[in-house]
């Protein structure tokens, strides 16, 4: 039986942290935020950069989604369409 299922009819919540990996290392790391808080909206929970290795940076983004299939997928491939994201990696997975 999968873990992710609630008993009645209510679906749960889970907080999913991405990283956003950039496709340049000199890329506006601001402007990537920018378009991750309109792309995400009241669903985005924390963002903030943070060092890699050897000057490279990315973006974290705490997103709260319901626990339903398919949700993760689609931030993520939200997420990705990003102009200046390289990759997003899902990092964390934490029921709400």
């Amino acid at each position: 039986m999968d873990s992710r299922v609630h008993s009645g009819d209510s679906v749960g919540k889970v907080a999913v942290t991405f990283r956003l990996m950039p496709d340049v290392v000199d890329v506006d790391l601001d402007n990537i935020q920018a378009r991750v808080r309109d792309a995400i909206g009241d669903r985005l929970k924390k963002l903030e950069v943070r060092p890699i290795a050897f000057g490279l940076k990315a973006v974290e983004a705490i997103v709260v989604v319901d626990d339903a299939a398919g949700e993760l997928e689609r931030i993520e491939s939200l997420l990705s369409r990003i102009p200046g994201v390289g990759g997003v990696e899902t990092t964390e997975l934490t029921l709400l």
